[in-house]
């Protein structure tokens, strides 16, 4: 098996495996804060009528170029829940005193 690459190494597109080595997918979008170096998980898809489905990190066991190795097997992967988008960043502003 190829060395573990970091999470930040992550693209579209690379192949999702469950933890028997099956295919479980494919990355659809990296989900986590780059700045601070925190990885929440991933989005796959698992194909085209099943939609998108989200992987914690923590159910991630392995990362190495071109593929995101799951610790879960078929059944899990399975029943992972739908990928709802994050909602956008907002910025609250504090009211001007002066005003």
């Amino acid at each position: 098996m190829a060395d573990p690459v970091s999470w930040l190494l992550i693209e579209p597109g690379w192949k999702v495996v469950d933890r028997d080595g099956n295919d479980a997918g494919r990355v659809d979008e990296i989900v986590g804060d780059t700045g601070a170096d925190i990885f929440n998980g991933i989005a796959i898809s698992t194909g085209l009528l099943r939609g998108r489905r989200y992987v914690p990190a923590e159910q991630v066991a392995a990362i190495v170029a071109g593929q995101v190795q799951l610790d879960l097997d078929a059944d899990a992967v399975r029943q992972l829940s739908d990928f709802d988008e994050p909602p956008p960043s907002e910025e609250i502003l504090t009211p001007d005193p002066k005003r």
